[in-house]
């Protein structure tokens, strides 16, 4: 690999097995995962801030990964697999996950601190990708946008309806490339599905029913459970602090929090619809060219709406959320509403039917779109269907060129394209996700949505969680 100017590179000694980082190197890394920084930006370096620049023919993309472990790795490697990008830095506050990464990539920086990285590295990188808990979204990628790095962050865009509005006006205003990390937005059977919406071939829409009902989701978020009433030391290899970042404090507990678990804690997650509605939601909004809603009221699992410790701690393990759109001229009348289930709530038995009569059949991850002419169901990860099959078997959808999710936005940076899941096309759809996670926490009540104002108009409560304080010393932007 060859480097930049001013680019180091880190001694690394190769095994049998391949390259592996020197004993020197993994130490650095575990003693790094026990010091905290109370800054919000490390002031190792002041780099000034930088307009994205422009590249030459066959120049290179130097990029940065924050958060390489889960989601991270697949999204380093689907990186690095592009031939015009160069992986010039690498960044986990777990230990581990960097040693892993960085032995894959000895030319690499190596940061614990993400404020470090942002700070150090300057000119010697044009763009970033965030793959860390939704807690930690904004501060990240707003800061990076701050500095003119163009940004792929994953989904949701934020953890709180406030920040998602913030980070899309930062986007716009540093004009940088941006992408949501919906990779299936990107898949020809997706694409397809938008083209058949745009071309109004089921006629003016009338309501929409999105579900996630996939098999065992429901029972790992049980596994959450109540916060555990006495906590542990954290293993050597995580900087908890780091880890913790803008959320409130609390004791590490194995298995619950790091790294998996954490997306069923309102702290740290958005809850099952936060994070899947991102790829349920996306054909839809995107295919009919909707606009943030008017109201929003949700449902929710029994139990958890009875456990007073559950409510102020975890997501429930079960939704049903229902927003009310402004129509326009893809939808029939001024309205439309569009449903969400999950877990033990399901789209109702009349709609599934329409595409099994059993109901066994019926994907447990799909949108079906109704219209005046016919229905579409898409499937997430699947090709669409016209129903009723019999009044559409003679149309025969283009399919689109294929494309990488990861790599179209590369080449947006490169110049040679346009994202398609850019934030200002996906701010506005995620804010309208999250308004549906803060409708569950007030359950039942139907809130009246103020879009411009950014504000309740009815519930004052409901207001509150718009935005969360974040913990001292870790303010970042408007926060």
């Amino acid at each position: 690999m060859k480097t930049r100017p001013g680019m180091r590179r880190e001694s690394a000694t190769k095994s049998p097995a391949g390259s592996a980082l020197s004993r020197r190197r993994f130490l650095q890394l575990s003693a790094c995962a026990g010091m905290t920084a109370p800054f919000l930006v490390s002031c190792k370096s002041s780099p000034q801030t930088l307009a994205p620049r422009t590249f030459a023919a066959n120049e290179k993309l130097s990029h940065a990964c924050i958060g390489v472990g889960g989601m991270g790795w697949n999204d380093l490697h689907q990186f690095a697999k592009h031939p015009r990008v160069q992986i010039t830095a690498l960044c986990d506050v777990d230990a581990n996950n960097l040693a892993k990464a960085a032995a894959e990539f000895p030319g690499a920086r190596i940061y614990p601190d993400w404020r470090e990285l942002l700070s150090s590295e300057g000119n010697r990188i044009d763009s970033v990708n965030v793959a860390v808990p939704d807690h930690m979204h904004f501060p990240i990628a707003f800061t990076a946008i701050q500095k003119g790095k163009h940004v792929y962050c994953q989904k949701p865009m934020c953890h709180d309806v406030a920040e998602v509005r913030a980070l899309t006006q930062a986007a716009e205003s540093r004009k940088v490339v941006t992408q949501l990390g919906t990779q299936v937005a990107s898949t020809q059977h997706e694409r397809a599905a938008v083209q058949l919406l745009r071309q109004g071939i089921i006629g003016r829409v009338t309501r929409a029913y999105l579900c996630s009902n996939r098999p065992g989701a429901v029972e790992n978020y049980r596994l959450a459970g109540p916060r555990p009433a006495d906590g542990s030391p954290a293993p050597t290899n995580v900087n908890w602090d780091l880890w913790i970042g803008t959320a409130p404090m609390r004791p590490y507990a194995p298995d619950i929090y790091h790294p998996v678990k954490w997306r069923a804690w309102q702290d740290f997650g958005t809850g099952w619809s936060g994070d899947i509605g991102c790829h349920i939601f996306d054909p839809v909004w995107k295919g009919l060219g909707l606009q943030p809603p008017i109201d929003v009221q949700a449902e929710v699992q029994e139990s958890w709406r009875n456990s007073p410790a559950r409510r102020a701690d975890t997501w429930p393990q079960g939704n049903h959320i229902t927003w009310t759109l402004p129509g326009n001229d893809m939808v029939a009348g001024n309205k439309l509403v569009i449903e969400w289930f999950d877990g033990e709530f399901y789209p109702p038995e009349h709609i599934r039917k329409l595409y099994s009569e059993d109901l066994k059949e019926y994907p447990p991850e799909s949108s079906m779109v109704v219209g005046t002419e016919g229905t579409l169901l898409i499937g997430h990860g699947l090709p669409s269907q016209l129903l009723p099959e019999s009044k559409f078997k003679h149309v025969r959808p283009q399919a689109p060129e294929p494309r990488n999710h990861y790599h179209h936005f590369v080449d947006s940076c490169l110049g040679l394209a346009k994202t398609e899941s850019h934030f200002t096309q996906t701010g506005p759809m995620t804010e309208t996700i999250l308004l549906g996670t803060v409708a569950i926490r007030v359950p039942g009540e139907k809130l009246a949505w103020d879009h411009k104002g950014m504000r309740f108009a009815n519930n004052p409560a409901a207001n509150k969680l718009l935005r969360r304080r974040y913990r001292d010393k870790w303010h970042a932007g408007p926060f």
